[in-house]
């Protein structure tokens, strides 16, 4: 099976799915394959692996720092690749994608990235950055690859821009369910619209659709899941591993068991 097949199959589940979103190198490159087995052990269907890189503007600020703390001990794109691969050896199966901005994955050449990810065991990536409609040249490797092209969709998207997404998309599509960065609080303005908002994406596109941005437990989590195929937790967890740098895994794991639940 693809890696784009995997993502999609991991969200078709019985029970809404679970998307864990953590940052490679963070406490550090050793820790994180620790919280990889954590998030698998808790019940994730898919986790989404955060890239290292100093600009991180479409994150908020405890993901910013995870993200400056991995750089600081060491973290790259190919240190990520090691973690997926170290994740694979302790058993992790799991489908996950490479979550983060172009830059890395340009300056490590876009076939050779992709080639590269697909050996270590990774499903797919996520740019927050590359618009769906200048993504060809590492979208085509991806698809070639049979790794899956996992694209946003935001409030403001229009309908063409709907539509580009859904051409490109394989694996799934995640809604971004607020304006801004990660990390800010889901509102009733925010979950007002999210019904209609998912309902046009999947006009659009037959693949499950994981909403993220605003979830911060279990109760945000089933709100979500009302309207989603999947949620997308992530900076809660990402602060999990700040709170525990000495020993993340066992906070990580209990709070991933949590949204596991109540999704069920």
């Amino acid at each position: 099976m693809s890696g784009a097949s995997r993502l999609e199959a991991a969200l078709r589940g019985p029970s809404k799915g679970l998307v864990a979103y953590v940052t490679a190198g963070d406490p550090s490159p050793a820790a994180t394959v620790d919280v990889l087995v954590a998030c698998a052990a808790g019940g994730a269907d898919v986790i989404e692996l955060g890239v290292p890189f100093s600009d991180p503007s479409a994150d908020g600020p405890v993901i910013q720092r995870a993200m400056h703390r991995a750089l600081g001990a060491g973290g790259s794109y190919v240190r990520t690749l090691e973690a997926v691969a170290a994740a694979r050896r302790s058993g992790v199966d799991v489908p996950i994608v490479l979550f983060g901005y172009y830059n890395p994955v340009y300056i490590r050449g876009l076939e050779r990235a992709v080639t590269e990810a697909g050996q270590v065991g990774a499903d797919g990536m996520l740019i927050v950055d590359l618009p769906p409609e200048e993504g060809e040249e590492l979208h085509g490797p991806l698809r070639a690859a049979g790794l899956g092209v996992v694209p946003l969709v935001a409030p403001t998207s229009t309908p063409a821009r709907i539509a580009a997404a859904a051409r490109v998309a394989s694996g799934f599509v995640y809604y971004v369910a607020l304006l801004g960065v990660t990390g800010a609080a889901l509102d009733a303005g925010a979950l007002g619209e999210l019904g209609g908002r998912v309902a046009a994406i999947r006009a659009a596109t037959p693949l499950p659709v994981a909403v993220g941005f605003g979830v911060s437990g279990p109760e945000d989590a089933a709100r979500v899941a009302e309207h989603a195929d999947a949620v997308v937790v992530g900076s809660a967890i990402v602060r999990a591993v700040e709170q525990n740098a000495a020993s993340p895994a066992g906070a990580v794991e209990r709070l991933v068991a949590g949204l596991r639940a109540a999704l069920r």
